[in-house]
């Protein structure tokens, strides 16, 4: 190979390695958007505080620790952590969730001995990272024998394998 060839060689490979690199992802358009609730503007969600107003409160939340009231039908509580508790967490796609259950809910029908013997008197909450900056709460109970229109009790009794009373039984509570 001549010296002239192996210098344009070189130098076609040096380019090609240029443009590679310059093709690559570029950093976040935002890579700091507190959510700006007062703004009427929608951009990927909530529009985004101007950077200097920005403060460490906007990224604090100070729930999770409690315990929800779980007093209720369900007897449950969901925490949800989303951009409008934190507005830090706007246009990252994440939301954080605590569930509290009542005591008597999540009795398990196995019985494993634990040598403490806390688990009577200790609660386990379930704590979730969820990947949606605005995810949604559904209860199955209210969705589906509480529904409206109303769902017919012939297709419940076959869906859950159950009589037709016993279904009736469960509406009623909702």
């Amino acid at each position: 190979m001549t010296p002239i060839l192996a210098f344009l060689a070189a130098a076609l490979l040096a380019l090609c390695s240029v443009l590679v690199v310059a093709a690559s992802d570029p950093s976040h358009l935002q890579d700091l958007c507190v959510a700006d609730k007062s703004s009427p503007v929608r951009v990927n969600g909530v529009a985004c505080k101007d950077a200097k107003d920005i403060i460490a409160d906007y990224f604090f939340f100070s729930g999770l620790h409690m315990a929800g009231n779980t007093t209720n039908k369900q007897g449950s509580n969901v925490t949800a952590v989303n951009v409008a508790q934190v507005p830090g967490l706007n246009t990252l796609g994440v939301s954080l969730a605590r569930i509290d259950y009542a005591p008597t809910v999540s009795t398990l029908f196995i019985h494993t001995p634990v040598p403490p013997r806390s688990s009577p008197c200790l609660r386990a909450p379930s704590m979730l990272a969820l990947s949606s900056q605005n995810p949604g709460v559904i209860t199955i109970g209210n969705v589906v024998f509480g529904s409206n229109p109303y769902i017919s009790d012939d297709i419940l009794a076959k869906a859950f394998q159950v009589e037709k009373t016993v279904v009736d039984q469960i509406q009623a509570q909702f």
